[in-house]
């Protein structure tokens, strides 16, 4: 048999390894929470329809013309 020495070191080793991983997996996660907080931010302090964005005008005017075509159709106006 081996010596309880070698068995303590190799149990303190591993439980050190598994520190170590425990400890990288916990900064990785706080830096992943921390990236989507800041997405989160930046996704929710753009105004809905900044001035400049030809593509949002461009979108805002085809809703607002399917609006008007579906309050006609429930009015029964024939366009």
């Amino acid at each position: 048999m081996m010596d309880p020495n070698f068995y303590m070191t190799m149990a303190a080793a591993g439980l050190a390894g598994l520190g170590m991983t425990t400890a990288a997996a916990l900064v990785g996660w706080r830096g992943w929470l921390q990236l989507k907080s800041r997405e989160y931010d930046r996704a929710h302090d753009v105004p809905f329809a900044a001035a400049g964005q030809a593509g949002t005008r461009i979108e805002i005017a085809d809703l607002k013309e399917r609006i008007r075509k579906l309050e006609a159709i429930a009015a029964g106006v024939d366009l």
